[in-house]
């Protein structure tokens, strides 16, 4: 399948998936993602079916060469006279299972492709689903969770391709065409062999009703010690400044002996069924001993049937044996695929509008907030409460107040991370809800304080946003962060490995980073979240020089807690209990002796001006 075929088919299941309003069952959705594969899957069965149906040749070829050429009446003739009808038999039992072989290691191969052909279609479309997801997502699902259901979930899915479904129909065919045979060799025999048969299904039943939860608690468990040590990872400066590594081996030990404590009781489950089964299973060739026997002696069965009874006993047997594990990985499977699935039709909240209205062309870079409101979901409080304002195109606003008063929760509604519960977000006198994501998010510039860098080159952390700018241009936009001077300091210059999430480099350095991501994709729209609170007030002064200074025309939104960055803004907005508690220009909020006033006093004493 060519790479244009294969990318047509993906992107067809991702509309399926976004589509669906009802999720189909697991076995369905299986085979909806075949799609592309499924006629060498079918090929795959059939040729299962083709080579359990062959284990009935070596029996059925032993029991002549028994009964006519070793134990019949005329076998010492026929073994003189009919030789070369005796070395054909050999001859074909050999050609045969040769076959038979070769068609066994195709299969198996068949199974495995196809398996590992859906696996990378559907990882695809869960980390494509993951993408485009929106912040109540991310608050609801954790990240060792995701990781687990990407990685350990998904393999029990292919397994479930590559294994489970060729076993049952292994188990299916052999136990169905040996019973044909017995009965057409001596329906008595048949019915005391098969007798055993649905003793051994109850107990499978018994067993399935009890080890389904345990493999969906067993599925919790990896998933909890996933996050634990994806958490621990991440945040290792934090634990080794307080000195929790004791802490921390001891809380991964916990879970760690949870999740093994759930796997011995899920195996031990299966332990205790598993001597009944395989004491009936056993009990096949007593019978055949007894009545097989009997009916020998009694001449109601040649010694060649015996033979071929008893060489085609495992094939019942041993499908028996398997039920157990075949159940076993089909609970582990259902246990992992609705997990699974719970991500491949997960819909996010905040996506756009079928009418949506396009915006190909640059953004002036007007921002309003009409009477906006806004509370989280899992809030009982609003975060927000009657916001308006309006920032010009070029101007630069300025946003204050105390922690917790709301502040990231306001420009995080500009690029449609949340929804307002109330008024509208404007961006070029254009209801946010009503442009497209990509084009409203790609026209946004926005550097936290909260930096994340990728495991990558400086240049390729700049150039991040767009990966067509050319290392002049990422110069030129690190010179505007004040972040050009450190990085021609280091030995490999711009193309310095960043280690993950920006270790090696201090706080401040990572923010002139993250400020130069921002302004590389030239943004109609900056916006600052405390982007400088790391940086010296030399550096910062020089930063704000820079963003005055742009070769293009932004609007600038900031937040901040310095006098300096905000003072020369063209409105400063002060947030009090989610309200807006006072605005104005520097000079107006001095006037009115208020919050900023005193914060005025406070960070440069008499320097009020």
């Amino acid at each position: 399948m060519n790479v244009a075929k294969e990318q047509r088919i993906e992107a067809e299941l991702r509309k399926e998936a976004q589509e669906s309003t009802k999720r189909p069952g697991r076995i369905a959705w299986l085979w909806m993602n075949m799609k592309g594969v499924r006629g060498i899957y079918i090929i795959a069965i059939f040729g299962t079916v083709v080579y359990n149906a062959m284990q009935l040749v070596v029996p059925h070829f032993s029991q002549k060469i028994v009964d006519e050429f070793l134990t019949g009446e005329n076998a010492a003739d026929n073994l003189v006279n009919h030789k070369d009808v005796f070395i054909n038999l050999l001859i074909a039992m050999v050609a045969l299972t040769i076959i038979r072989v070769v068609v066994v290691y195709c299969d198996c191969m068949t199974y495995e492709y196809v398996s590992q052909k859906v696996l990378y279609r559907v990882r695809n479309i869960l980390f494509d689903k993951i993408q485009r997801q929106d912040m109540k997502f991310y608050n609801t699902y954790r990240t060792g969770d995701l990781m687990t259901r990407v990685t350990g979930d998904l393999d029990a899915v292919r397994h479930m391709l590559a294994w489970v479904i060729r076993m049952i129909v292994e188990a299916v065919v052999l136990v169905g065409s040996v019973s044909i045979y017995f009965f057409y060799m001596d329906w008595r025999l048949a019915l005391s062999l098969l007798a055993v048969a649905p003793f051994i299904l109850g107990i499978i039943v018994l067993f399935k009703n009890r080890v389904a939860p345990q493999h969906r608690l067993l599925r919790e468990k990896l998933a909890n010690m996933n996050t634990i040590a994806q958490e621990n990872i991440s945040g290792n400066r934090v634990v080794k400044a307080f000195a929790r590594e004791d802490y921390e081996i001891a809380k991964f030990d916990k879970s760690n002996a949870d999740y093994r404590d759930t796997n011995i009781q899920t195996a031990f489950t299966w332990l205790r069924y598993y001597p009944y089964i395989e004491s009936f299973a056993n009990l096949l060739g007593l019978i055949l001993l007894v009545m097989g026997g009997a009916f020998l002696i009694a001449g109601e069965i040649t010694m060649g049937q015996y033979v071929a009874f008893s060489g085609l006993t495992w094939a019942i047997a041993n499908p028996m044996r398997q039920l157990g594990n075949i159940m076993n990985e089909f609970q582990r499977f259902a246990a992992a695929s609705a997990k699974v699935m719970d991500i491949y039709y997960a819909k996010a909240d905040i996506m756009d509008k079928e009418d949506a209205i396009d915006h190909p062309g640059r953004f002036k870079g007007k921002v309003e907030f009409k009477n906006v409101s806004f509370q989280y979901e899992d809030g009982n409080l609003p975060v927000l409460k009657h916001i308006s304002f309006t920032a010009m195109p070029g101007q630069t606003i300025a946003i204050m107040g105390e922690t917790g008063c709301g502040k990231t929760s306001l420009i995080h509604l500009i690029p449609r991370f949340y929804e307002p519960t109330e008024g509208e977000v404007l961006v070029d006198d254009i209801n946010v809800a009503d442009l497209h994501l990509k084009e409203l998010r790609g026209s946004i510039g926005l550097a936290t304080q909260d930096v994340l860098l990728y495991s990558d080159t400086i240049d390729g952390n700049i150039a991040y946003g767009d990966g067509n700018i050319t290392r002049e241009e990422v110069v030129r936009f690190a010179r505007y962060s004040a972040a050009d001077e450190f990085i021609a300091r280091m030995p490999e210059g711009y193309e310095t490995i960043v280690g993950e999430r920006g270790v090696g480099l201090s706080g401040g350095q990572k923010q002139r980073i993250s400020l130069a991501r921002a302004l590389a994709v030239k943004p109609s729209i900056l916006i600052l979240d405390d982007t400088t609170s790391a940086v010296d007030l030399e550096t910062e002064k020089q930063i704000q020089h820079s963003l005055k200074e742009l070769d293009f025309e932004c609007t600038k939104i900031i937040i901040a807690q310095r006098i300096s960055t905000t003072k020369d803004a063209d409105n400063i907005i002060i947030l009090k209990n989610g309200e807006i508690a006072e605005q104005g220009t520097h000079e107006e909020l001095i006037g009115k002796g208020g919050y900023y006033a005193e914060l005025v006093k406070l960070q440069m004493g008499s320097e009020v001006a």
